[in-house]
């Protein structure tokens, strides 16, 4: 048995889980979300808890259960809290702004960077450098901030470019004259 997929999956009470053959649905205050199960998973709704559970015991099955039950979890996780990137621009001149549903961002080129916002994702900008990536679609949160930070990722000699707030740049030495 799947140690991932055969833990139940809590509901809290603000959100609202339909299962409609392989389609399921979560909904809450974060928003809405929507999932087609994987043909060898099956999901029940018990009370205030999820179950998923897997048509047999081979390698396949036993994967797709615990992908499926991850997955569940993720919805149900970010239609009641959401999930939260942060990016941290630095270099000099290099800022970020949001005008309507499009980041732009000037990282050192000769032309701004434009980024249309997808539809669940909330960016905002504090203090021209710092952004904030929020939803509740975990999977597209994590794409966004991949794709903006694939724009000018840190380079390791000065340290410019677009990186997550936690991730940590080994620097370089450069190079030194005789």
């Amino acid at each position: 048995m799947s140690r991932i997929g055969k833990q139940p999956i809590a509901i809290p009470a603000k959100v609202k889980v339909n299962v409609n053959g392989r389609k399921v649905s979560v909904e809450g205050p974060k928003g809405k979300l929507d999932l087609e199960l994987n043909r060898r998973t099956s999901l029940k709704v018990e009370g205030d808890k999820v179950v998923v559970s897997r048509d047999g015991d081979d390698a396949e099955a036993k994967a797709m259960h615990g992908l499926s039950r991850a997955l569940v979890n993720n919805m149900v996780k970010g239609a009641s809290e959401g999930f939260v990137k942060r990016l941290i621009i630095q270099g000099v001149g290099f800022k970020a702004a949001v005008q309507g549903k499009v980041v732009n961002l000037s990282l050192g080129y000769s032309h701004p960077v434009l980024y249309p916002i997808p539809d669940q994702v909330k960016v905002t900008v504090e203090e021209n450098t710092k952004l904030t990536i929020e939803g509740p679609d975990k999977q597209l949160v994590g794409k966004v901030a991949s794709e903006i930070r694939s724009f000018y990722p840190p380079e390791p000699y000065k340290g410019k470019g677009v990186r997550y707030a936690d991730e940590h740049v080994v620097r370089k030495e450069g190079k030194t004259v005789q």
